[in-house]
């Protein structure tokens, strides 16, 4: 699908440069974070808000499909786990009278295929006080320490001014699944959540040596 905001992202990833209040709403997860939300809430298998360069899971929705006209729950039934999504915090825009941005939206339509079933995770801002957050949410858990953010793939300083290591700001991680059965808060420190990730990393890349090798012996 095309509308403004998909060729407004478009054109910002061929730019030939750029400053550091272009990047909006395309900060990346950084993988320690988001192998430490797998290993406490996932497995993660559909990123709700991804492009090809920074997708998480193995299947993901662009700008362009617009994941608030897609059926998560059906999808997450197909694939068998649950979906993350770093939404985008743009202002409410529209394409044809439909929401293509906007945590309100965002937040509502997780609510909505909730009742679906499946088991939707978000990292999101720890903003409390905001008409977004989601106070219907199945469990909050609440991370200690600020939290940071990585560029896109995309980004070219336009001068050195435009070098951060990161964005930080307080996070809180936003669970929304009808079959929970937990606390509804719970909290985190970032390093341990950190550390969940690493360790989750390792065993990944275990894994997958583990498979290299085995397909090189069959070979």
């Amino acid at each position: 699908m095309t509308n403004t905001y998909c060729e407004f992202l478009a054109a910002k990833r061929v730019a030939p440069s750029h400053y550091l209040k272009e990047v909006g709403d395309q900060w990346r997860t950084p993988d320690p974070l988001f192998w430490g939300i797998n290993a406490m809430f996932g497995p993660l298998v559909l990123d709700l808000f991804a492009d090809d360069s920074n997708a998480k899971c193995p299947t993901w929705y662009t700008a362009e499909d617009n994941a608030l006209t897609q059926d998560w729950s059906g999808r997450l039934a197909e694939l068998g786990g649950a979906a993350f999504g770093n939404p985008p915090y743009s202002r409410s825009q529209y394409h044809e009278k439909q929401a293509i941005t906007g945590m309100t939206h965002i937040m509502n339509y997780a609510a909505a295929q909730r009742e679906k079933g499946g088991r939707y995770v978000f990292l999101v801002k720890s903003a409390t006080s905001e008409t977004w957050w989601p106070e219907n949410a199945d469990h909050v858990c609440l991370i200690r320490g600020r939290i940071g953010f990585d560029l896109p793939v995309w980004f070219k300083p336009a001068d050195e001014k435009q070098r951060p290591t990161s964005a930080f700001f307080a996070g809180a991680i936003v669970v929304f699944d009808k079959n929970w059965r937990g606390e509804r808060l719970s909290y985190i420190n970032r390093s341990e959540l950190e550390a969940k990730g690493r360790a989750f990393m390792t065993l990944a890349l275990f894994a997958a040596d583990q498979q290299k090798m085995k397909n090189e012996v069959e070979e």
